[in-house]
């Protein structure tokens, strides 16, 4: 089911709750999930406000160094400087609501300002031999957190190029009246090299941080999106009993119509098989009313709980008409038999392991389960060629593949990594391994402690 068949029949829900008795209308279920692309543009009342406090302290430092300290300083290029930032951040504030995201490209126009304009002022105060140079690589790390590669890139190189330029062309460090200080071109040189290196390591640190963090919000909503088709599944069957209520008084109507039709027609031959027929009908279409009727509170005792023998069967009968036979092998029992509550996420994430094992196995598959006092175990085992080894400590992490699908033992990807986050949720440990002799099968230990298992 794609999100958008998933939004129109939120939309149907959504009517026809409208027009249920109030006691139905709390089987909403939220259908709407965060757009992870829209939340990693910038936020426009974020960069104001980062450039509001950037104004207060270059205007701060300008005035404590020219009227503190005394030293000669060219105050009023300065200040425009400073002016042309205030006025963009107010140009911006008016032209924007605050909570207004920037388009890459804005924001990459943005920060390129900002780069340039703490290029102007570090060329009117010493260039490279101010202190505060270090602050040209505060742009290139926003960029690395919210634009594309490719722009952060060319904001990156542009910014290198103006410290560059910054080493050989500057007006001279601001210093004591009639005094100077010279600096060596070596010492320069290594303020050029460690800001170049700092400009290099928090871009690309930033970035590689900040692309994790988007696959994983993406994969979290991908995950939420199945969690959610689940539990529309789950509750199926309290909408069918609410159509049912609805659709009752209708076909009461009906059916007491069709009986006065017959008592007025009596033995009519040209009516009377029509309105038997229609009698009929009706009656059969109030029994299964009825049964939809009760199908919520049967659902509720019959399969609202799920022992962990049942739990096993339940996850494994879709995927037996594959030409891989599955075993089912129970192990060592201390105490009863734990019983959870159905929860719709750790069937779909048991389901999911079984199905990966099934896809990859030569033969057979293996389902293994065992519980104490203590805790619950369940153990997937195949006879397939085992998880490459170069990715065997990353798997579970979104979008993680080395090989095409096609291949034997490829295709690790998002499946796997909502199937662990679903049962995570519920309070379980995986372990993913190979078998002890290299390609011949993997194991998934799937370790709940048995309250957190039969809480679901």
């Amino acid at each position: 089911m794609t999100a958008q068949e998933m939004d129109e029949n939120a939309q149907r829900f959504a009517a026809w709750r409208s027009r249920m008795p109030g006691a139905y209308k709390n089987m909403a279920i939220a259908t709407h999930i965060p757009d992870p692309m829209q939340a990693r543009l910038l936020r426009l009342n974020t960069l104001i406000r980062l450039r509001w406090m950037a104004i207060v302290g270059q205007s701060a430092a300008v005035i404590f160094v020219a009227y503190s300290l005394k030293f000669p300083l060219p105050v009023s290029p300065c200040f425009v400087l400073i002016a042309l930032s205030a006025w963009l951040n107010l140009f911006l504030g008016f032209r924007h609501p605050a909570t207004h995201r920037l388009p890459p490209n804005a924001s990459f126009a943005i920060l390129l300002f900002d780069a340039l304009q703490l290029a102007g002022l570090l060329y009117m105060t010493g260039g490279l031999t101010n202190p505060f140079s270090l602050l040209m690589t505060v742009p290139v790390v926003i960029s690395a957190t919210s634009l594309p590669l490719t722009l952060t890139t060319m904001l990156g190189a542009i910014v290198v190029a103006a410290v560059t330029l910054l080493s050989y062309f500057h007006l001279p460090l601001p210093w004591g009246t009639g005094m100077e200080l010279p600096l060596p071109f070596l010492y320069v040189f290594g303020v050029w090299i460690a800001l170049v290196s700092s400009i290099a390591f928090t871009g690309i640190f930033a970035w590689r941080v900040a692309q994790e963090a988007r696959l994983l919000a993406t994969a979290l909503s991908e995950t939420e999106l199945v969690l959610q088709r689940e539990q529309h599944l789950s509750a199926l069957d309290g909408l069918a009993a609410a159509a049912a209520h609805e659709l009752g008084t209708p076909l009461a109507t009906i059916a007491l119509v069709a009986k006065e039709m017959q008592r007025t027609l009596g033995e009519d031959p040209r009516f009377s098989e029509d309105v038997t027929l229609l009698r009929t009908q009706s009656e059969r279409c109030r029994e299964i009313l009825k049964r939809l009727t009760s199908l919520s509170s049967e659902s509720e005792v019959h399969m609202a709980r799920l022992p962990l023998t049942s739990l096993i069967e339940e996850v494994s009968a879709p995927h037996r008409d594959f030409g891989i036979a599955i075993k089912l092998e129970p192990g060592p029992q201390s105490g009863s038999e734990p019983v959870s509550r159905r929860n719709p996420g750790v069937i779909y994430g048991l389901g999911n392991l079984v199905e990966n094992a099934v896809d990859f196995a030569r033969s057979t598959v293996t389902i293994r389960w065992r519980w104490d006092e203590h805790f619950v175990t369940i153990e997937l085992r195949d006879d397939g060629p085992g998880f490459p080894l170069e990715v065997v400590d990353r798997i579970g992490e979104p979008y993680m593949t080395t090989r095409p699908s096609s291949e034997e033992g490829g295709g690790l990807g998002l499946g796997l990594f909502i199937a662990k986050t679903l049962l995570e949720r519920s309070g379980a440990d995986i372990t993913f391994a190979n078998a002890s002799e290299p390609g011949v099968g993997a194991t998934i230990t799937i370790k709940w402690p048995r309250n957190a298992f039969m809480e679901g």
